[in-house]
């Protein structure tokens, strides 16, 4: 009897925890929604702000934002999966190197995201100012690409490792080098996997602020070389509101950025599933 009452208690919990957390996200999104949603229009897409923002559109941000995760993963993703590739396939797990590089690779991850702002700050916008301009879009991807690395070193190396060993030697068993094992047969197996780290690395360059308040400059102009400053939706968002005070500008922003995150959790659930 008592083990029974143990075991309800213990289920009501649970179920209390789940009740409280979908019933948040289903407060955040109907909040935004009912606040942000009269507020997009055809207009509101493709007109630029106006009025520091308290009027007009969002296409400078839009594009902003594409231009920032095309370059950020262009070059956070070479190294990426390279790395990944790399730990997954070349390092033991009980290698004192690879120890040292997952080490590594998971305190990356845990730096703040405002750490990482004052990095790019201090090296690409003032030490490199020659190379990059300054603040703009090209500071602000390499900043960005720091950022998402861990996410796509740790993915493609957990994928990697999901393959199975039959595959690899099946492969060497028909003559193929080991390089010809790893890009022909261990890489396409293990795409769903590093596709999701991707895609969770678009999200996180989609909803970061802090981080490119130093880098990216801010400009409310769309951006025509990368030595350009540039601004995001989530920066826009932040500008609109905290500096301008253009509640309704703000919140027809976060609900562009909602219907992005949830696009996005989307994908990820079909890659993953192999779909």
């Amino acid at each position: 009897m008592r083990r029974r009452r143990q075991e309800l208690l213990g289920q009501g919990f649970l179920w209390s925890c789940a009740i409280v957390t979908v019933g948040s996200l289903l407060l955040v999104l109907a909040y935004v929604t009912l606040r942000g949603a009269p507020g997009v229009s055809w207009k509101f897409v493709t007109a630029s702000p106006e009025d520091m923002g308290r009027k007009g559109g969002v296409f400078p941000a839009i594009a902003g934002t594409l231009f920032l995760v095309a370059l950020g993963l262009s070059i956070a993703v070479p190294f990426g999966v390279g790395a990944g590739l790399y730990l997954g396939e070349c390092v033991t797990r009980a290698s004192p190197f690879g120890e040292v590089l997952r080490f590594g690779v998971e305190t990356l991850a845990a730096v703040p995201s405002i750490v990482f702002g004052l990095f790019g700050y201090a090296l690409f916008v003032k030490k490199l100012k020659p190379l990059t301009g300054g603040t703009t879009l090209l500071s602000g991807s390499l900043t960005i690409a720091l950022m998402i690395l861990p996410t796509l070193i740790r993915a493609t190396e957990e994928a990697v490792r999901a393959v199975p060993g039959s595959y690899r030697e099946a492969s060497l068993a028909l003559g193929a080098t080991r390089g010809q094992t790893v890009l022909r047969v261990v890489l396409p197996a293990a795409a769903p996997g590093i596709g999701s780290a991707v895609i969770l690395g678009i999200g996180r360059i989609v909803g970061e602020t802090a981080a490119l308040l130093f880098t990216l400059g801010g400009s409310p102009i769309v951006p025509h070389s990368v030595f350009e400053p540039a601004r995001t939706l989530a920066m826009h968002l932040y500008l609109v509101v905290l500096e301008v005070g253009a509640m309704n500008m703000g919140f027809a922003t976060a609900f562009l950025l909602m219907l992005i995150t949830l696009g996005l959790n989307f994908a990820v659930d079909m890659v993953s599933r192999g779909k």
